[in-house]
């Protein structure tokens, strides 16, 4: 059953809010789990699956230290009937020799579940982008930074 219209485009309004709130330094990326139910299925390009707000919270807490100076502008958003792709600018420390910024493209695919929350959400980036840009760039991790885990879950279906 898709949700009204209006109900999604709202709850993917306050995403995006929440998420210009984040950049600004008015939030933290913890406060990004509010957004999803309890039983969220979240999929991450590096750190796999990730099941339950609790361990949503925990993920974006330690997945995002060390990543304080990184940006994620959104370029645009596309909804169809309860699902709901975000295409986003991931932008890393620094510029290349020419003075453009080291960026890569990434496309988030969420499924609303009604009451303003999101039940899924899987993030797509290209990983061989991202690290090709940071040993090129000399990026090097600030302390806190977390390393995904060497056993991720790699299972992306998405929730019955």
């Amino acid at each position: 059953m898709a949700y009204a219209r209006e109900e999604v485009q709202e709850t993917v309004d306050a995403y995006i809010e929440l998420r210009a709130l984040i950049e600004a330094g008015d939030a933290t990326w913890t406060d990004l789990a509010k957004m999803f139910t309890d039983d969220v299925v979240y999929i991450d390009p590096a750190w796999g699956r990730i099941e339950g707000v609790d361990e949503l919270r925990a993920f974006l807490d330690e997945s995002m230290r060390g990543l304080e100076d990184w940006r994620f502008p959104v370029e645009f958003t596309a909804i169809d009937g309860d699902n709901v792709v975000i295409k986003w600018t991931q932008i890393t420390p620094g510029t290349r020799a020419d003075g453009s910024e080291w960026s890569q493209s990434g496309i988030s695919s969420l499924i609303y579940a009604g009451n303003g929350k999101f039940s899924y959400e899987e993030d797509l980036l290209n990983m061989v982008h991202v690290l090709e840009d940071l040993g090129a760039s000399g990026w090097r991790p600030k302390p806190g930074f977390m390393a995904p885990p060497p056993d991720a879950n790699r299972d992306f279906s998405r929730p019955a």
